[in-house]
């Protein structure tokens, strides 16, 4: 499958409701479903690489395997929430129960496995660490990308000086150059890669011809991000860490070498408490490895697909 499929799910809030869409890779029956969530100013098309290569693995299992990228409210194909407090983890894992419950409802549901960057990794942990949530099936296995339950202040300050941003642009290439700028942490990529993840980052300002392009998200998720303070992020690293600590998963971390936001003490703790997380990092990457590149490819099909 070259192209995924753009399906949309209803989620509740006290607004009255909004649509996330959802990327679905694979065989729309299949009982093994792969969740791959994006971060915090990304989306879902950001798997695209990794989705294939776990459907093209798979297709030699009996079933196949069903691999979905949803873009997080305000995101690329999604809603944009009426109240930008709703930009929050909770009302994220919210939303991923109402995914989780449709595509339990299209096709019974055998083996889940979570794949969480940066924030999806928060998203993941949240709903893997609360016994007796609505989930079709206990989490199976974990991918927790360059995240852990203490969040270095500094890459906080570092994201909150250009999230909100959208930005115009008159091409992709002058869209790309500028989030490169900002992204250089994620590694060495090509150009023809770099384009590609580029392109889904950005809408047309207008259905105008010509029209210049922006960032795909609502500027609004910024809101609730701003109002963090270092003392705040402080006091919910415990309960972030009960979250982990009562994940039963097995749970693969991923982590640049050079990540401003995982520092190695934390993912130390995370190889020794909670799920015991296997631990592997890549070199030459800061925050957040892409899952392009194929070391990396290599390390989550390989723990998802053994």
């Amino acid at each position: 499958m070259s192209q995924p499929s753009l399906n949309y799910v209803s989620c509740p809030d006290a607004a009255g409701g909004h649509r996330m869409a959802y990327w679905q890779w694979g065989q729309p029956d299949s009982a093994h479903v792969v969740l791959c969530v994006h971060g915090l100013s990304r989306q879902g098309r950001d798997f695209d690489v990794l989705a294939q290569a776990l459907c093209e693995l798979a297709a030699r299992q009996p079933g196949g395997i069903r691999v979905i990228c949803p873009d997080v409210a305000g995101r690329g194909e999604s809603d944009w929430l009426k109240d930008p407090m709703g930009y929050q983890v909770p009302d994220y894992a919210a939303d991923m129960l109402a995914l989780l419950a449709q595509l339990q409802a299209q096709a019974p549901i055998a083996s889940l496995d979570w794949v969480g960057s940066s924030m999806g990794g928060l998203i993941g942990m949240v709903l893997c660490g609360q016994p007796g949530l609505p989930l079709p099936v206990t989490v199976r296995r974990l991918v927790l990308n360059d995240v852990g339950p203490t969040i270095e202040w500094q890459a906080i300050v570092r994201i909150g000086a250009y999230l909100g941003e959208a930005g115009h642009f008159s091409n992709l290439k002058e869209a790309a150059d500028a989030m490169w700028a900002i992204s250089k942490s994620f590694g060495p990529h090509t150009p023809e890669q770099w384009l590609a993840l580029s392109r889904p980052m950005l809408k047309p300002v207008s259905t105008a011809a010509g029209s210049p392009l922006r960032l795909h998200y609502d500027p609004a998720i910024a809101v609730p991000f701003k109002l963090a303070t270092e003392e705040s992020t402080r006091q919910g690293e415990a309960m972030l860490w009960q979250l982990y600590d009562n994940i039963k998963a097995r749970t693969l971390l991923l982590r640049g070498a050079q990540s401003d936001l995982l520092s190695p003490e934390t993912a130390r703790a995370m190889t020794q408490r909670g799920p015991q997380a296997k631990l592997l990092e890549f070199a030459g990457v800061g925050h957040v490895p892409t899952l392009i590149a194929q070391d990396q490819v290599v390390a989550v099909t390989s723990f998802l697909l053994d």
